[in-house]
């Protein structure tokens, strides 16, 4: 049975660190990368990692909506479903302006919509891209997006959009493009590690 959540660190955090998978993971896989991101800190951080609601059509994994082909009428459903099971959380303990929110791939573009409907303290959307009716807002959190040179999955300029979107909009935003693929490599770990320990901790 797929874990739909997993918890970690919940009894003596301060902070709170919120993961969104790609496309055919599940809640298990950005774990290793959300405790790499957040040891060693002063600071504690809970990890919450979701599983996406839907299976993956090669049976194996899951999918916030359907990809191939694309199915953006789904979109706001799924992010209607994924707003509601974060608001589940427990935000009395751990306020939502104490959390972090980080999405990959598919997850980062869910990410990205969440940031126009919630006061997360900050988002982080790796090698992500927004959907075509993305609308961000004035109060948005600081977002950073980041992606590899080389991805041939999800092309860098999506993110370059992003970003362009955002600044637009006068939304305090952040791009990063690292030496790698589709993958959340040692720099990246690294890159984000310093942007939280730089910004959002005391």
């Amino acid at each position: 049975m797929m874990a739909e959540l997993i918890v970690l660190n919940s009894e003596s955090a301060t902070n709170r660190l919120v993961l969104l998978h790609g496309w055919g993971a599940d809640a298990e896989d950005l774990v290793p990368v959300g405790k790499l991101l957040t040891e060693g800190f002063k600071d504690r951080f809970e990890i919450v990692s979701l599983s996406a609601p839907q299976l993956h059509p090669s049976g194996s994994g899951r999918q916030w909506y359907p990809l191939y082909p694309h199915d953006w009428d789904q979109v706001p459903n799924a992010v209607l479903d994924l707003e509601s099971r974060l608001n589940n959380l427990c935000f009395e303990k751990i306020a939502i302006d104490k959390t972090l929110l980080l999405g990959f791939s598919q997850g980062g573009a869910m990410a990205l919509e969440l940031a126009a409907r919630n006061k997360f303290e900050g988002v982080f959307a790796l090698s992500s891209y927004p959907h075509p009716q993305w609308q961000p807002l004035k109060d948005m959190p600081p977002i950073f997006l980041c992606h590899g040179n080389t991805d041939q999955v999800v092309s860098k300029e999506a993110s370059q959009k992003s970003f362009d979107i955002l600044i637009k909009n006068g939304i305090k935003s952040e791009l990063y493009f690292f030496e790698g693929g589709h993958e959340i490599n040692n720099d990246l770990i690294d890159h984000c590690r310093a942007i939280i320990q730089e910004k959002f901790l005391s």
